[in-house]
């Protein structure tokens, strides 16, 4: 059986080239039309699927081929166009930039050929006019196995300037138009920091703005001709139940409560995670470790990346759920966190005004925000021992994108072991005290890490009793079992509290 699902893919000739600003700005119009747009990002990015979800009023999924592998994609694609009029699939940077410099893996073109879906090419066609064409007919030409379908022009200076543009593409291949563009408008940018765009929050991004770039596509892209490209792509071969998570949800629902720490500090999840968590029976309650003073009634607790240095003022003030959380760890409750909620369970997050603001002091370092990039790209754990995720062994996929590096402290606030421990909990590691600065941590470290690029192999994942932290954001598709695992971790938990 199969489905025909009208599908496109906004593809850029390379990063910052306006593809969110397109994706949003076609999908905010489609839906204005009425249609039911189902949006999907490219990659591993956390922000841009923000700024689809404020368009569209719903969630936008990740699509990332070295992180999920072709069926995970293809699951995910299929469940969740389930009733939509159109998807539009948001790039990763450059349409053929990847997981490597000489094949496709990881890229957008891999997966624009895994869904069979043509492609919207959007150019920066700022101080451009004939260029346009040689530059899409190298795109175009590239891989013959992808079908470039249309062109999208970004920065153009006026009406006659995109006519000047669509003149020089149809000269050389009509049969692959430049369907419009959008307008320069520097007032109504999106807004910008350290690790790319912002979160797409009512401060950021104000409806009025989603609201003008919706009028701009109706007005300067060719939405009709776009719709039938979308809706020439060929049917879709039905995706097997077994790899959509979600389908056996039901029997097991209620095993475990987890807590999902979510507000302006921290919103990095990948959705996809999210649902494999509630398809293994979690049911997720979310606190903020900004404005809450009690955590809620949880078995375990889910601290995802964020701005937590942009915040740590906030997070420091409120002294009452840092200790809530350190109180939670005492009582052997398992603690997983990626990032910046690593950072948050160091004991201080080191801001770059060289102010030291006190976290919750779990992992026995501090977290010093750094000028300039500290890690960036793909990486493969392995677990090295028994975590709250489950047995050693244990590979999954992920990457990393930060500004910041654990340095040891000088002090450590010990956690006490739970009485009556859950199986898959460790004694805490001995710290030694005051270690020299940059010396390891005086932590165990439960993951061996190696990076895509390269094949660096280092150890990291920062474990003691039941809590496990590193700065890697994982994705789940690459190891179903790894939310299987920190759910009965959670359970475990739970029938302990019970007794």
């Amino acid at each position: 059986m199969s489905r025909a699902i009208p599908r496109l893919v906004v593809a850029g000739t390379a990063s910052g080239v306006g593809k969110t600003t397109a994706t949003v700005a076609i999908a905010r119009a489609l839906r204005a039309r009425g249609l039911q747009v189902a949006l999907f990002k490219c990659g591993p990015d956390y922000l841009d699927p923000t700024y689809h979800a404020r368009a569209v009023a719903g969630t936008s999924h990740n699509l990332d081929g070295w992180m999920m592998g072709r069926e995970a994609v293809l699951s995910t694609f299929a469940a969740e166009t389930a009733g939509a009029d159109v998807a539009l699939i948001e790039g990763v940077m450059g349409l053929f930039d990847g997981a490597s410099p000489t094949g496709e893996e990881g890229s957008t073109a891999e997966i624009a050929k895994w869904l069979e879906a043509p492609v919207a090419l959007v150019v920066d066609a700022s101080g451009m006019a004939r260029s346009v064409a040689a530059l899409v007919q190298g795109f175009a030409g590239f891989d013959p196995a992808l079908r470039v379908a249309a062109v999208v022009c970004n920065q153009v200076g006026s009406r006659g300037h995109l006519d000047i543009l669509r003149q020089a593409q149809a000269q050389v291949n009509r049969s692959l138009p430049v369907l419009g563009g959008l307008p320069r408008d520097e007032a109504q940018r999106f807004p910008e920091r350290h690790l790319g765009l912002r979160t797409a929050d009512e401060a950021a991004l104000p409806e009025e703005r989603l609201d003008h770039w919706g009028a701009q596509a109706e007005a300067w892209i060719g939405l009709d001709a776009l719709l039938e490209i979308a809706r020439a792509a060929p049917p879709l071969p039905a995706a097997g139940a077994a790899a959509t998570p979600g389908a056996a949800a039901g029997a097991q629902r209620g095993r475990a409560r987890i807590g999902l720490a979510f507000d302006e500090a921290f919103h990095f999840y990948y959705a996809d995670n999210l649902r494999r968590l509630e398809a293994a029976g979690a049911e997720l309650v979310r606190f903020s470790p900004i404005g809450d003073a009690r955590l809620p009634d949880v078995d375990a607790l889910y601290l995802g990346g964020g701005y937590p240095e942009v915040h740590a003022e906030r997070l420091a003030a409120n002294a009452a759920l840092r200790g809530e959380i350190r109180a939670f760890a005492g009582r052997g409750g398992p603690i997983y966190a990626e990032c910046g909620g690593l950072m948050y369970l160091t004991e201080a997050i080191r801001t770059l005004d060289g102010r030291a603001h006190p976290m919750v002091g779990l992992v026995p370092a501090e977290a010093a925000m750094c000028e300039k990039l500290q890690a960036l790209g793909y990486v493969e754990v392995e677990t090295q021992a028994r975590t709250i995720l489950g047995g050693a062994g244990l590979r999954f996929r992920g990457h990393q994108f930060r500004y910041s590096e654990l340095r040891p402290s000088t002090r450590a606030v010990p956690v006490e072991p739970s009485a009556a421990p859950a199986p898959v909990e460790q004694p805490p590691a001995q710290a030694p005290a005051s270690p020299p600065e940059h010396a390891p941590l005086p932590i165990e470290h439960a993951y061996s890490v190696r990076r895509r690029r390269g094949g660096q192999v280092s150890r990291e994942g920062y474990r003691t009793a039941s809590v496990l932290a590193s700065y890697v954001h994982a994705h789940w598709a690459s190891n179903p079992l790894v939310p299987e695992g920190l759910v009965a971790s959670a359970a475990a938990h739970r029938k302990e509290r019970a007794r």
